[in-house]
């Protein structure tokens, strides 16, 4: 299939692009950029006219009840490889679960879904996986989600073993005695309601610790979900001294803070929880100065009954893969950041951590683009709502900016006219 993707705006941050031009795809690849090929014979062609041409993003951390449902929802929302964490069912810790997951992905159409293997066993925190056996099955990188490693000895030689077969480590920095159950920013709000809290601690002395393992086993390391300023600071403190270490930040993060929780609304009951606008702050300041490296959607998508209990009783998680786009076009609106910038937090810089061949729109790279209509407004309903979970805070508003269509290299994997 050779493809003419006509008339877009093409922005890529990484090679200095951003006009109005022509994509020529071939073979699955990009073969060309403006000019036209010699003997290009058009078999489809894709009109871009007043929308914005990039490379597909790419998300470190989204968890799946349902791989077919949900790879088709990530491609809707201009993803073109996603990062499945292990904690979900069944585990990610052999390789037997990882050829059964990536199966059910290729089934569904969907060949870029990365898995991420279990640290431990059954992430019980005690007993470390076979990560070479689950590198070898193709695991990306290894992380024990959001549960426990039992204590730092057991993290440190989990972290040795990662280093020694050049594994990537994500790690969601939380000390669990002191998040101790904790739904909610130990703040205003949770002292109001009386909900369990989590104090910003629990994240900043976990990073700390893990930063000092860092430097005594040279361990790759990323930290994902980060939510306060104190960790923007020593981990910016921790790059300056030259630590081989990364960060994303979830999208709902740059946009919400405890003053936003509608009291007993479980749809704002996230881990890590939401804070205050001090830590926003320093995470969006984080972004536009490079320490933290990308964001991530933490796609968690629930069930009505997960989230029908009380407040602290109710499952963690939003569904936010499909809000992806519009709450980045929304921080270029509020002038946070500007568009190509913006564009490679969502592509070339994730697809950097994982030593990617994607993530950049350049001739010889695999076709994995997104292109969108940064004006299109839409309502998150259950008339345009794709995801089979509907936990999001933003249920019932209007949103700016759809995705239109998905291509995988060079395969058209999602067509809003054709949805």
């Amino acid at each position: 299939m050779k493809i003419k993707i006509q008339n877009g705006r093409l922005i890529d941050k990484a090679n200095q692009l951003d006009r109005t031009g022509d994509i020529y795809i071939a073979d699955g690849h990009i073969i060309a950029i403006n000019e036209c090929p010699i003997n290009f014979e058009v078999d489809q062609l894709i009109d871009a006219t007043g929308k914005v041409v990039c490379a597909g993003f790419v998300d470190l951390s989204v968890r799946l009840a349902n791989i077919a449902k949900e790879a088709h929802v990530a491609a809707c929302s201009g993803v073109t490889t996603f990062c499945v964490q292990p904690d979900i069912s069944p585990i990610i810790d052999t390789p037997e679960v990882v050829k059964h997951l990536d199966g059910l992905a290729t089934q569904a159409g969907y060949s870029s879904c990365r898995f991420i293997g279990a640290l431990t066993q059954n992430l019980d925190g005690s007993e470390l996986s076979s990560m070479l056996s689950l590198k070898k099955a193709g695991c990306i990188a290894v992380s024990n989600g959001q549960f426990p490693v039992k204590n730092l000895l057991i993290l440190r030689r989990a972290m040795e073993y990662a280093a020694s077969h050049d594994l990537l480590f994500m790690y969601r920095p939380n000390e669990f005695s002191l998040s101790n159950g904790g739904c909610a920013h130990e703040g205003e709000m949770a002292t109001r309601y009386g909900l369990p809290s989590i104090p910003d601690t629990a994240e900043t002395i976990a990073l700390e610790q893990c930063l000092e393992l860092v430097e005594l086993t040279g361990c790759r390391v990323h930290f994902g979900q980060l939510s306060s300023w104190r960790a923007v600071i020593k981990l910016q403190q921790a790059r300056k001294y030259g630590l081989n270490v990364s960060a994303d930040v979830a999208m709902h993060q740059l946009h919400l803070t405890q003053d936003d929780v509608v009291p007993f609304d479980s749809h704002f009951h996230v881990l890590p929880p939401l804070r205050d606008r001090q830590d926003l702050e320093y995470l969006r300041g984080g972004l536009i100065n490079g320490t933290i490296d990308n964001i991530c959607s933490d796609h968690q998508p629930r069930n009505a009954d997960a989230k029908l209990a009380a407040f602290p009783e109710t499952k963690a998680g939003m569904s936010t893969l499909e809000t992806l786009l519009p709450l980045l076009l929304r921080l270029v609106d509020q002038k946070v950041i500007d568009l190509p910038n913006a564009l490679s937090l969502l592509n070339e810089r994730p697809s950097a951590i994982l030593g990617l061949n994607t993530g950049k729109l350049a001739v010889g790279l695999p076709a994995d683009i997104c292109i969108f209509d940064p004006k299109a407004t839409w309502l998150a309903n259950t008339d345009n709502w794709r995801s089979e979970g509907i936990n999001t805070p933003f249920w019932g508003e209007t949103l700016t900016g759809r995705v239109t269509h998905t291509l995988k290299a060079g395969n058209m994997i999602f067509n809003l006219a054709g949805a």
